[in-house]
């Protein structure tokens, strides 16, 4: 640039000093020699000039190639990271194909862990039932030896006790194998999820986001409670003489609140629990107190009972009509509310699974709100089992229940809310049910029994 300035400055002095010679020749003609020098003079600076205006361009043009290899070299390391990061993409890639294929294999394990556990669970208790059969016979059978060695002495043990004693330590053998078994499915069935959940987090660190759950089952669901009633905690009876209910229980002498087997007619043997009240005593069939079992449970287990007899739980609709089709029976719904208790009974027919245990009931007596429409016919839902008229209704009304043809709001099986500290009775937590009135109840605490209308009710 200082070139080109300079040769800027000296083509004017040199065209004006051929300007000033040509007007002075024509004033007076000066020496021919003198002339030639003179421009000989112009030409030596002219071409000076125009020699310091290519070595300024030569060095210009040496700059810029240096600037133009330096972009090259650095397009050349852009050029080599953006392979590099295809590579990366492409293993991350590939590494997200074999998480996906684990994350199914590991599904599939999973379900197939599941079945076995629901098996197990189905052979353990019939096993507990036939243990308890024996058990039964057993006693009986000591019984009658401990009379015959009290008349007789001399009399050896009888050889059909002995084989069933034999009998029933192989039962428990099997019992405790079983039990190892189900424990060791269970393990097998938390290393699973523990490895599923892994396989989660490795897929959302890569930028995958999928739900494992979602894709195991396409509706919402709680997670499945595995009914336990206490089968080996209850009180033994004679083989021949089983009670078909907890009034029978409360005739023979036994008037204490508690779990006892029962066996209707034509069904099998199985726990209840008996609430004894003033002078009779009432088969419970659904208890709620605080909240520590969830009630949005499936048709299957609503059909057979969950939960747990000394706490919250429900008996099972194929229990409650293997009972109530022996004879005609009262329904009386206890409710507690945060201030006062109410109780309603109901004289009522129940069908068969055939007719979605359809309930049909008349109020007989009770101080507290009407729990059901009576003179109707109601078929018990549950989310994964629609009756007839039954719509989809909102998580309250979400546990199975007898429907009519709209979501009420008198599902005594619905969403047990946290109690709140501060708030008031009204809106304190429990179940928010509404009765037949309109009235709203924050209920804390639910009883369903079922007893014989041909005795005496108490209250």
């Amino acid at each position: 640039m200082y070139t080109i300035k300079l040769f800027l400055l000296i083509a004017p002095l040199v065209i004006s000093s051929r300007t000033d010679q040509d007007d002075t020749s024509l004033d007076a003609i000066s020496p021919e020699p003198k002339s030639r020098f003179a421009m000989l003079d112009d030409v030596k600076i002219l071409a000076n000039g125009l020699l310091q205006l290519g070595h300024g361009l030569k060095d210009f043009v040496h700059k810029t190639k240096g600037q133009i290899n330096d972009i090259f070299q650095k397009l050349n390391i852009f050029d080599q990271s953006f392979y590099d990061l295809s590579l990366q993409t492409n293993e991350i890639k590939e590494e997200e194909k074999e998480l996906r294929r684990a994350t199914s294999k590991l599904q599939v394990k999973n379900e197939e862990v599941k079945n076995m556990s629901l098996e197990l669970d189905s052979k353990l208790e019939s096993l507990l039932e036939e243990k308890i059969l024996l058990q039964q016979k057993v006693r009986y059978l000591e019984d009658q030896l401990t009379n015959l060695i009290k008349n007789q002495p001399q009399i050896q043990e009888h050889l059909e006790v002995t084989s069933l004693k034999t009998l029933v330590e192989q039962q428990d053998n099997s019992i405790k194998d079983l039990l190892q078994i189900v424990e060791e499915q269970y393990r097998q069935l938390n290393q699973q999820q523990s490895q599923i959940k892994e396989i989660e987090n490795q897929l959302r660190r890569t930028g995958i986001k999928e739900s494992t759950e979602n894709s195991l089952s396409s509706k919402p669901r709680a997670p499945r409670t595995t009914p336990s009633f206490h089968l080996n905690e209850t009180k033994i009876v004679e083989h021949d003489d089983i009670p078909a209910d907890c009034t029978i229980i409360y005739n023979q002498g036994k008037h204490t609140s508690g779990i006892y087997s029962i066996r209707p007619s034509n069904s099998q043997v199985f726990n209840v629990y008996c609430d004894v009240k003033s002078g009779s005593s009432w088969t419970l069939i659904q208890h709620r107190r605080d909240g520590s079992q969830n009630f949005n449970e499936t048709w299957e287990n609503y059909k057979y009972g969950f939960g747990r007899l000394d706490g919250e739980f429900w008996l099972g609709l194929e229990k409650i009509y293997s009972i109530v089709k022996q004879s005609n029976y009262i329904l009386r719904i206890e409710l507690e509310d945060w201030k006062d208790k109410y109780y309603t009974e109901y004289s009522f027919h129940l069908g068969d699974h055939e007719t979605n245990y359809t309930l049909h009931l008349a109020e007989i007596s009770g101080n507290g709100p009407k729990a059901f429409p009576e003179h109707k016919d109601l078929m018990f839902s549950t989310w994964d089992h629609k009756a007839k008229g039954h719509f989809n209704c909102p998580e309250s009304n979400s546990g199975g229940w007898w429907c009519h043809d709209v979501c009420g709001e008198n599902n005594l099986n619905g969403k047990y809310n946290k109690p709140k500290a501060k708030a008031t009775p009204e809106r304190k937590g429990g179940i928010c049910w509404k009765s037949q009135d309109g009235r709203l109840y924050s209920i804390k605490a639910t009883k369903m029994l079922i007893h014989p209308s041909d005795s005496e009710n108490s209250e």
